[in-house]
């Protein structure tokens, strides 16, 4: 990430969203909609074949934004999302394998956990920052809530089944510095290339979350 910009991904914005791009020609409009709403940081999963060469569209065309890949699953795709131009990486688990091939290129990254052990085997490996996946099936804000006593060094971006009525339930946690979540583009409206849409829930999206973490 640029020297101008933090190098944790947590305290970039209070909401990624989270892009699963099916034709790589929307992902410029799609990225120039969401930071005109104020969420520049755009996770884009590795879900479909458009995906590397939307982040390489994003990363070439939208010098505002910070665009990440997301189901990173190998140390392959660490390798290729990286030659195209992401700036963060996001996988839903990891192995000790994919671990390593994240930390290489240098680029700050999200391993995911779903339990205390994955959190401590993490912490023991030198890593404090975490994707909870899947949030809300896998325990919610209880969950976490729970896991900030014993374990205050881990931070997480929850990601999973969060909408704009529980995010604000997440970022009020001490140890949630962003949640993930793609309410703000719906399918119909991406489908439809509907950018004002986009630009209109992503704007609710960065108030909502901002608010919450005024309480």
């Amino acid at each position: 990430m640029s020297s101008s910009l933090p190098g944790s991904v947590l305290d970039l914005v209070p909401v990624v969203p989270v892009a699963v791009v099916e034709d790589a020609a929307d992902a410029v409009p799609l990225a120039r909609a969401l930071v005109a709403g104020g969420l520049p940081v755009i996770e884009v999963t590795l879900r479909t074949p458009a995906a590397p060469d939307a982040i390489r569209a994003i990363a070439e065309e939208v010098p505002e934004a910070v665009v990440g890949a997301g189901t990173v699953l190998t140390p392959a795709q660490v390798t290729g999302a990286v030659a195209a131009g992401a700036r963060f990486l996001v996988s839903p688990g990891w192995t000790e394998a994919l671990l390593a091939a994240m930390r290489e290129p240098g680029v700050p990254f999200l391993p995911g956990v779903s339990t205390a052990s994955e959190v401590v085997a993490l912490l023991e490996r030198g890593v404090r920052e975490m994707k909870f996946f899947p949030a809300r099936a896998a325990g919610g804000t209880a969950y976490l809530a729970s896991l900030a006593g014993p374990l205050p060094e881990a931070r997480f971006c929850p990601t999973g089944g969060i909408g704009p009525d529980s995010a604000p339930e997440y970022l009020a946690l001490p140890n949630v510095g962003c949640v993930g979540g793609s309410w703000m583009l719906p399918k119909e409206a991406v489908a439809a290339r509907d950018w004002g849409r986009v630009t209109a829930l992503a704007r609710a999206a960065a108030g909502l979350s901002a608010g919450a973490r005024c309480r």
